[in-house]
């Protein structure tokens, strides 16, 4: 066990949320879905928001018996295959440290003993941005378990960033995190989801156990620890058909992906991998891309697909996502966001 996962198996047990709302199934899984929020119940940003009806229908279900509403730090250990956890195991996860945060949300969090990933960007606290939560607000959250993890100093879009501007977001912020909550974050989530490989080489030199995107799937280590995939939920995106397909999702466990930059200079990306020979039966994969193209998927022999779109992607984020049938109705589902710069 490396230092790193040896830091996490010995915090873990500290935390004050208790797994009360844990059932007594098989601990057999080394995968979990984690769901990303980021305002609540703040309709002028609907992209962003989730409806408190919304929220309140996820808290829900999320309540039931069959779902394990788990630390970070539990589904990291798991992914890592040091500590099993149980199947629909699910991560909560929230960027940017709104002030609803606090106001709305905390609160309904506390009440159901539901553990859960603050990411922040430390200027927005440092300037008392209106609307942003507050330092000792964040205190107060860490004090009662919550996980901190960073966004970086100022939330740039890092692949735009020099080596020498990605190492200060990083550094500063760290120190930062330091000076105000005791140490530096062990988790990071990219700013917009975006990343390419030098940000994810300097995320990895400063100490950080595991990174997030914004493109969706099961969190598997065939994804790489710092790739790790999140469903984003919001006004759109949050009704309960797609919260269940998500929480209820099977990874799609992979390798040989190409390419491996998520940032491309060739527009639409040649995109591949090879499906793990663990996946029985190897069902057919359909896959999807936004921008309204249309994605030819081809599967070369038994377990290589290849996914070829009808044409470019837009400037700016595109996705391409790709669903298989797996056990029980449930999906299994591989996301993967581009960026054309």
């Amino acid at each position: 066990m490396n230092l790193l996962l040896t830091f996490l198996f010995f915090i873990i047990p500290t935390f004050s949320f208790s797994q009360s709302n844990e059932i007594s199934q098989v601990s057999n899984a080394n995968y979990a879905s984690l769901i990303m929020y980021h305002r609540f119940g703040d309709s002028r940003y609907p992209s962003t928001n989730i409806k408190k009806e919304q929220f309140m229908q996820h808290i829900n279900e999320l309540l039931k018996p069959k779902y394990n509403v788990i630390s970070i730090e539990k589904a990291i250990l798991a992914i890592n295959n040091v500590e099993l956890i149980k199947d629909r195991s699910v991560v909560i996860t929230i960027d940017d440290a709104y002030s609803s945060v606090y106001k709305y949300a905390w609160p309904i969090f506390k009440k159901h003993n539901l553990p859960f990933t603050l990411f922040v960007s430390t200027d927005v606290i440092d300037n008392k941005t209106p609307g942003y939560m507050n330092w000792e607000q964040i205190r107060t959250l860490r004090d009662h378990g919550v996980v901190i993890g960073s966004q970086t100093k100022s939330h740039p879009h890092m692949f735009k960033l020099t080596k020498e501007k990605i190492i200060e977001e990083l550094s500063i912020s760290n120190k930062r995190f330091i000076d105000e909550i005791g140490s530096a974050p062990k988790f990071f989530a990219y700013p917009y989801g975006e990343y390419n490989l030098e940000v994810i080489k300097q995320v990895k030199l400063h100490g950080f156990v595991a990174a997030f995107g914004q493109h969706s799937g099961v969190a598997h280590k065939s994804l790489g620890m710092y790739e790790l995939p999140r469903f984003a939920m919001n006004e759109k995106y949050g009704d309960m058909d797609r919260f269940l397909l998500a929480v209820n999702a099977l990874p799609m466990p992979i390798a040989d992906l190409s390419p491996l930059s998520p940032v491309i200079s060739i527009n639409p990306p040649s995109y591949g991998f090879t499906l793990s020979e663990n996946i029985e039966p190897k069902n057919a994969i359909r896959c999807f891309a936004n921008n309204g193209l249309k994605a030819d998927t081809k599967r070369l022999g038994k377990n290589r697909i290849e996914i070829r779109l009808n044409g470019p992607f837009s400037k700016g984020r595109g996705r391409i996502n790709c669903t298989m049938a797996g056990s029980d109705n449930r999906w299994r589902w591989l996301g993967r966001q581009f960026i054309v710069n």
